[in-house]
């Protein structure tokens, strides 16, 4: 893949490639909907039948969770779906066969999982990736480009997985944000940076 987006143009943006438009992705290129669950995440984990055991949690920064009848649960690098399977693993020793559920109900999300959004735009931030984010999307997600802001010369910092390397790609923020071009419209991958250079003018 890698490859392929470095073929997918070299014009303008100082010899920078760029990525191939959002609705260009095939199928087997969407990302999975699981999110994976990161430090300082608040949980909701529900128990059926049993509130008193059903608890709303923040993982700690060392990884893990405490719940009622259980202490110290790891929960960094789990699924909300395998979290809630090793609760009910925990719990069937105390209840028979427990229904749980874990809800994810405010992403943190650790720096890997997260798009980060610099320079001139109106408020720099860092946004937990989801399936399927756009360029769009982050965009929205930090009000936009600021009034000084060169959108067509922004760039996209992201690491290769196959090397560890980092790679820029050019990105048309400018057209996409102030002429609608949807083509200008790329995906992201948890990771990812944006930045945002002002104008000179």
């Amino acid at each position: 893949m890698a490859g392929a987006l470095l073929l997918s143009g070299c014009a303008g943006g100082g010899g920078r490639p760029e990525l191939p438009p959002a609705g260009a992705a095939s199928a087997r290129e969407v990302p999975s909907d699981e999110y994976i669950i990161g430090p300082l995440d608040q949980l909701n984990v529900f128990v059926w039948r049993n509130p008193e055991l059903s608890a709303k949690v923040q993982v700690r920064p060392d990884g893990r969770i405490t719940t009622p009848l259980i202490s110290d649960m790891p929960a960094v690098g789990k699924t909300p779906a395998m979290l809630a399977d090793d609760l009910k693993y925990a719990l069937g020793e105390y209840i028979k066969d427990p229904i749980v559920s874990v809800i994810v109900e405010n992403f943190s999300g650790t720096f890997s999982q997260q798009v980060r959004v610099v320079g001139a735009t109106e408020k720099p931030a860092s946004i937990p990736y989801r399936a399927n984010m756009t360029v769009l999307d982050a965009m929205i997600s930090v009000g936009g480009l600021s009034e000084y802001a060169a959108g067509n010369r922004a760039r996209l910092v992201r690491a290769d997985k196959a090397t560890g390397r980092q790679r820029e790609y050019r990105i048309r923020l400018g057209d996409l944000l102030k002429n609608g071009d949807i083509s200008a419209n790329v995906r992201l991958e948890p990771g990812d940076v944006i930045i945002i250079p002002e104008s000179m003018f």
